[in-house]
């Protein structure tokens, strides 16, 4: 293949999962059910724990499925087009949904997505991400705690399964998501962090 070609398969993957991951599925989804401006609510994020603030439980959940599948999709769809790019696919539909141009790079905090990049590249390390999220959230209802410990789990995971080819991946994705939780981080140091249902996470 001639060098300047080599670089598309790439390049597609990284666009494709890019876009796909910067779809933000909480803004439109509260706009089009007239519960207006989701980032002038509670904490102001794109996710689905800021869509529940809205009282609406549907909502909050098809927000989170389809952050999930976005995520899933980017990988699923490049492994088809482009096989052997599904890696960049997967970090590309991450970082746009963390980063998304659209919204001024104000994104969401990723564990959503990360899942559905994890599950689409690794069923196993999904499998123990979801087990420690719901696992976590259903005793302690803290979302920001099982979000980022689903989400160290998921490189931990992948090399107990010995895919050492996706802990470099899913360690990278697991420290942004520890990035985006600063805030979170630092109330969950001051005690100050509160529990699902309650105004902030």
């Amino acid at each position: 293949m001639p060098s300047e070609i080599l670089w598309i398969p790439p390049a597609a993957a990284l666009l494709i999962g890019y876009v796909l991951g910067s779809i933000p599925w909480g803004i439109l989804l509260t706009r089009v059910a007239g519960a207006g401006d989701l980032r002038t609510i509670g904490s102001g994020n794109i996710g689905a724990t800021n869509v529940l603030r809205t009282g609406r439980k549907g909502l909050a959940a098809a927000t989170l499925l389809l952050d999930l599948l976005k995520g899933a999709a980017a990988v699923w769809i490049v492994a088809h087009v482009y096989p052997g790019e599904e890696l960049i696919a997967g970090a590309a539909a991450f970082i746009g949904h963390c980063y998304p141009v659209w919204l001024r790079f104000r994104g969401g905090k990723g564990v959503a997505t990360m899942m559905g990049v994890v599950v689409a590249l690794s069923p196993f390390a999904g499998l123990v991400y979801a087990i420690v999220w719901l696992g976590l959230l259903a005793g302690l209802r803290i979302s920001s705690v099982a979000g980022m410990a689903a989400a160290v789990a998921a490189p931990l995971a992948a090399a107990w399964a010995g895919r050492f080819d996706l802990v470099l991946l899913f360690l990278g994705l697991a420290l942004i998501v520890l990035w985006k939780h600063r805030e979170n981080i630092e109330r969950l140091v001051a005690g100050t962090e509160p529990r699902i249902g309650r105004k902030r996470d």
